[in-house]
């Protein structure tokens, strides 16, 4: 009895683990804090304890109280409520960005891997050709010559992602092209779609959620500085990289609590991000060996 008890809780001990074991200590946490920020961005507009757009210039700059927690901003908004309902854009525009140049992304390496020759050639140099655009200065370009808005940003950025993605799927792609399971489904009358979407896809699918998940901590860096430059989300509507330009006069003025704490806010996603994208690659390049 006392082997069969100690044999169940050697094997549940690793179930218990559960994220802690799959992605270690530090990937752990950063799944917490993604997750954390995902829910805020769904329901934060729902549980600000205030108008996050309402200003009054009499309360400017006013320190933390029980009734605003996190002080308030240059114009008497309240911080946190700007904090909860902004994190919906700050993170619902890197999720648009992430997936529009994945599904392009991916096409095109698909594309390139399975047909080579010519079409893989025009592919890449079509890539190489949008590498020579920065995804800001793309992005700022797209505001312009539209107007300063969130869907002109996701847009370019979706635009300036896609030729990263595209160039390592395309050689994990290529890789799986060349395994003998693909010329077995050939000879057995598999057509190219069927192959492609049902064996060539799932198989790489690891290195497309690690690629996705480290791009998404890129897009809302990038989409906070678009945001800061008065190129993205426009005032006062909330959002981590405006409220940052709103109250950066406030540092110097020894009001720091509104550019900090959203500061904050992208510097943690963004980490976490990044962490939980890298934890995520070592997991696929180990599976794929």
């Amino acid at each position: 009895m006392t082997a069969m008890v100690t044999t169940t809780a050697t094997q549940e001990r690793p179930r218990r683990r559960g994220l802690r074991s799959r992605l270690g200590v530090s990937g752990a946490i950063a799944a917490t804090i993604v997750a954390i920020a995902s829910l805020v961005a769904v329901i934060g507009p729902w549980i600000a304890p205030h108008d996050p757009t309402i200003a009054n210039l009499s309360q400017a700059w006013l320190a933390p109280s029980a009734d605003h927690l996190l002080g308030q901003d240059v114009q008497g908004r309240d911080v946190l409520s700007r904090l909860l309902a902004g994190a919906r854009s700050s993170m619902l525009g890197p999720l648009l960005v992430v997936v529009v140049c994945m599904v392009l992304g991916s096409s095109l390496a698909v594309t390139s891997a399975w047909r080579r020759g010519f079409t893989d050639s025009a592919i890449s140099s079509g890539l190489d050709i949008l590498f020579a655009f920065p995804a800001i200065l793309l992005a700022a370009l797209s505001a312009v010559v539209f107007s300063p808005g969130l869907w002109a940003a996701v847009a370019a950025l979706s635009v300036a992602y896609t030729p990263y993605v595209a160039r390592v799927l395309r050689g994990a792609m290529l890789r799986e092209r060349n395994q003998p399971y693909i010329a077995a489904l050939e000879v057995q009358g598999s057509g190219a779609t069927s192959i492609c979407i049902r064996h060539l896809l799932p198989n790489v699918m690891p290195l497309m959620v690690a690629q996705a998940t480290i791009l998404f901590g890129y897009a809302v860096l990038d989409l906070a500085v678009i945001s800061y430059l008065g190129l993205g989300v426009q005032p006062p509507n909330p959002d981590w990289g405006v409220m940052i330009s709103e109250n950066q006069s406030g540092i110097l003025q020894h009001y720091p609590m509104p550019a900090l704490t959203a500061g904050a806010c992208i510097v943690a996603v963004v980490v976490a991000m990044n962490l939980l994208g890298e934890r995520l690659l070592e997991r696929s390049n180990a599976s794929g060996r």
